[in-house]
C-alpha cells in the first residue's frame, strides 16, 4: 500500500494516459481516481481529485475527449473528491451533489488542522511533499438532491442514487442504465470485495451499518454488468456475487454484536469474539472485523459503556498512574512487568504497563526499548494485512526509535 500511495502522488504531470473503460468512459488514476463519461452532449466528470492532481488528470482527459466539460458529479465529499473542483469549474458547467454535501465539506473543513496531524501521523512519510497548510476553494454546488436525480447529456440518460452508508453521508451512485454500468465511488471503502470500512482509525464518523446494508441493497438491485469505484473497474457476475457477500457478512456481524450486547457481553469481548464465518471470510485490508463490530456497538450506544462512573467525568486513568508508579515502587517494578508479558508474546498486556512507565517518564529508555518490541510483536501478529494498522504500527516504531536516538 504505501509503495502504491508513494506511486501515486508521484505519477508526473499527466505522463500517463487515461484508461479506456469502453462505452465512452475514461479513468485517470490517482489517489482517487476520477472518470470520464463522454457524449455528443459534453462530458460529464466523476470526482475531481486533489487540487494538486488537476493538472495530469486534465492532460489525460484532453488527449480523448474535445468536447467541452458539461457537469461534475461527486461521489462523496472527501478532500480526494472534490479537491480539485475550482479548475474545471467554468460557466456552463454544472455541479451536482448529494443533499448531505455541504455539512460533509462543513465538517472537514472545521476539522482540517485535526485531520491533517492525523493523516501525516499515518500516511505522512508518503505525503511529505504535498502542501496541507491550506484548502482549496470549496465547491459550489448547482444542483442537489436528497434521494435520486435524472439528467440528460446528449444521448446518454444519466441517474444518481443517494449511498448514505458509505464513507459519507453524501455518498451516490451514479448510474448509466443502458450501459449497466454504475459508479459506487467508495461506498465499499477504497477496495472492492473487502469488510466494510465502518470506521477508519484516520479519524471520521462512524458509519451506520444498517444504513450501508440498505446502501448495497440499492446497488444489487440495479444489477450492474460493471462497477466502477474510487479505484478500479470490474465486470461480470462477480459483481453481484460480491456485492451480496458483504451485504450478508455485515448483516450477520451487526447480528451477532447487537446479539452479544443483549446477552450482557462487555465491548472488549464482542470485538474478540464476533467473526466471520468462512462462507463470508473476507480481506480485510483497509477494514477490520474487532473495528466494524466496534463501530456497531457504538453506533448504537454511544460512548458511555457503563463499565466506571469515571467514564461521565473528565479525569481519565492516566490522571493515577503517577501514583500507580509510586505504589508499584517505582518505574523498575512495571517495566519488569511489561517485560515479561513482551517475552510472554502478550504484547497489548506490555503496552498498557508501558503506558503508564512513559507517563510518568517519557524519556525511560528501558520501556521505549520494550515499547517497540512489543509493537513489533503486533505488526507479526498482524501479518501486514491492514494497510491502516500496519502503518499506525510503524508509525509509532519509528517515534519511538527517534526517542531511542
Amino acid at each position: 500500500m504505501a509503495e502504491s500511495l508513494d506511486a501515486l502522488i508521484r505519477q508526473g504531470e499527466g505522463t500517463q494516459d487515461a484508461v479506456d473503460l469502453g462505452d465512452g468512459v475514461f479513468m485517470s488514476r490517482g489517489i482517487a481516481n476520477t472518470y470520464l463519461v463522454t457524449g455528443d452532449g459534453g462530458d460529464l466528470l466523476i470526482n475531481t481529485g486533489l487540487d494538486f492532481e488537476v493538472p495530469a488528470i486534465k492532460a489525460r482527459f484532453g488527449r480523448v475527449s474535445p468536447r467541452p466539460l458539461r457537469a461534475i458529479v461527486f461521489t462523496q465529499g472527501h478532500p480526494d473528491h472534490v479537491g480539485g473542483w475550482s479548475q474545471f469549474d467554468a460557466p456552463g458547467v454544472e455541479t451536482i451533489a448529494q443533499a448531505n454535501h455541504s455539512d460533509v465539506r462543513e465538517y472537514w473543513r472545521r476539522l482540517h488542522p485535526f485531520y491533517v496531524r492525523r493523516i501525516l501521523k499515518l500516511w505522512g512519510r508518503f505525503t511529505s511533499d504535498i502542501d496541507t497548510s491550506t484548502l482549496p476553494p470549496e465547491p459550489v454546488l448547482t444542483t442537489s438532491f436528497i434521494d435520486s436525480h435524472t439528467m440528460q447529456l446528449g444521448d446518454r440518460r444519466i441517474e444518481l442514487y443517494s449511498t448514505p452508508g458509505g464513507e459519507t453521508t453524501d455518498a451516490l451512485a451514479l448510474w448509466l442504465s443502458e450501459e449497466r454500468i454504475v459508479f459506487i465511488g467508495n461506498l465499499l471503502g477504497p477496495m472492492f470485495g473487502h469488510v466494510p470500512n465502518l470506521y477508519t482509525i484516520r479519524g471520521d464518523k462512524i458509519r451506520s451499518a444498517i444504513t450501508f446494508i440498505h446502501s448495497v441493497e440499492r446497488i444489487i438491485a440495479l444489477e450492474p454488468q460493471t462497477l466502477v469505484n474510487g479505484h478500479d473497474v470490474f465486470r461480470g457476475p462477480e459483481i453481484l456475487e460480491t456485492l451480496t457477500k458483504i451485504r450478508d457478512a455485515t448483516v450477520l456481524l451487526r447480528d451477532r454484536t447487537i446479539d452479544a450486547m443483549n446477552d450482557g457481553a462487555d465491548l472488549w469481548t464482542v470485538m474478540d469474539r464476533v467473526s466471520l464465518p468462512s462462507e463470508l471470510a473476507l480481506p480485510q485490508l483497509h477494514g477490520k472485523v474487532p473495528w466494524i463490530v466496534r463501530a456497531i456497538w457504538e453506533e448504537h450506544t454511544g460512548w458511555f459503556r457503563y463499565e466506571s462512573t469515571t467514564e461521565l467525568y473528565d479525569v481519565p486513568p492516566a490522571a493515577i498512574w503517577p501514583d500507580l508508579v509510586e505504589l508499584a515502587g517505582g518505574n523498575d517494578a512495571l517495566t519488569e512487568r511489561a517485560r515479561d508479558h513482551v517475552e510472554a508474546k502478550r504484547p497489548l498486556h506490555a503496552l498498557h504497563f508501558i503506558d503508564i512507565v512513559l507517563r510518568h517518564t517519557p524519556a525511560n529508555a528501558a520501556a521505549r526499548a520494550l515499547k517497540r518490541a512489543a509493537l513489533e510483536q503486533l505488526l507479526e501478529i498482524s501479518r501486514r494485512e491492514n494497510f491502516s494498522e500496519v502503518q499506525w504500527l510503524e508509525s509509532e516504531i519509528l517515534d519511538t526509535d527517534a526517542s531511542l536516538g
